[in-house]
């Protein structure tokens, strides 16, 4: 079953014996075992009983509050593992070990923008019309210098170059008809495709964050984005590279194989806020769901591995050289 998406508001979530259920208007929506639940994510307005909150804390199921529109509201989540010396390894690299904090940021940054150019490098060997050299020659010269660059500041400024580089050929990589991308929008999203984006990474981070919860890490505590109240920043530097990987990929799936069209979105009046209708955000709900289920060969271990699991393995690989078990961090790059 994996993660849990109620969409419906003022649906009502319960617990009955071993067993998470939904209703809406005395009628049950959802009933599946709790055995099979990985996580819960609650999209808009929805109550929680206390013996389905008590449960899902002894179970240890990140429950993870979004607006309709995918923005991040917070999460409740177990207490942080036992695992004192992982957490231990990761304050002493943003304090004590500049140069452990250097190589994860490269790594993090590296795997984003190796991805970006796998991506493009795909899509001009695909043929077509649009022509992806000047932005693959970009990310080429960025990617460059990581390696040799020593500041965490020039680090996030190659990030921003090559992303920029990325996202200025990405409405080329768009085939279906009507759907178009300028420039990277939010807060709020004002077309249909940065709606998707900005949904697809608010659904990501909550995923990669219970894996770095499992791990033992503060989630609080990262390298590459810089600490501020209340954001997760460890999540947000560990999803780098999974971006492209995972919601990059199935926005373009859903909307070039056309599984969602333009009358699954509204637009918000005042704002010109782009968002899902229900039934879109149903549809994408799904597609999410079996991208993480989706399979591939990782790397480093050799074997398959869902992108689900993959979250908790590059957090376990973080760890393992965080605490010295390992010389490098090796960022997940799928060719």
């Amino acid at each position: 079953m994996g993660t849990v998406y109620i969409s419906q508001d003022d649906s009502f979530v319960g617990k009955t014996d071993e067993r998470l259920r939904v209703s809406f208007e005395r009628k049950t929506i959802l009933d599946v075992p709790l055995i099979k639940v990985d996580g819960v994510v609650i999209l808009g307005r929805a109550t929680v009983s206390p013996a389905a909150l008590i449960e899902l804390l002894e179970r240890k199921i990140p429950l993870t509050f979004l607006t309709r529109t995918g923005r991040y509201l917070g999460s409740l989540e177990p207490p942080l593992t036992k695992n004192i010396f992982v957490r231990s390894a990761q304050w002493n690299a943003a304090r004590q070990e500049r140069d452990r904090a250097v190589h994860v940021v490269r790594g993090f940054v590296r795997g984003k923008l190796k991805n970006y150019r796998i991506a493009l490098l795909r899509a001009q060997r695909e043929g077509g019309r649009a022509d992806f050299s000047g932005a693959i020659e970009k990310l080429n010269r960025v990617i460059g210098p990581i390696e040799t660059t020593v500041e965490i500041n020039s680090l996030r400024g190659l990030e921003g170059a090559g992303s920029a580089a990325y996202f200025g050929v990405f409405g080329q990589l768009i085939r279906a008809e009507g759907f178009e991308f300028r420039t990277r929008n939010r807060r709020p999203p004002l077309d249909p495709v940065n709606a998707l984006l900005s949904f697809g990474y608010s659904l990501l981070m909550h995923d990669v964050q219970s894996a770095v919860n499992i791990v033992g890490f503060d989630p609080y505590l990262g390298y590459l984005h810089t600490e501020r109240y209340g954001r997760p920043s460890l999540a947000l530097d560990l999803m780098e590279e999974f971006r492209p990987l995972v919601v990059d990929a199935m926005v373009l799936a859903t909307i070039n194989r056309k599984v969602l069209s333009l009358s699954d979105f509204e637009t918000e009046p005042m704002s010109g806020a782009v968002s899902l209708t229900a039934e879109g955000r149903k549809i994408f709900l799904r597609a999410y769901e079996q991208k993480k289920q989706s399979e591939f060969k990782h790397p480093v271990l050799g074997r398959k591995v869902s992108y689900q699991e993959s979250f908790e393995v590059q957090g376990r690989l973080l760890a393992k050289f965080l605490m010295g078990e390992t010389e490098l961090y090796p960022p997940l790059v799928l060719r």
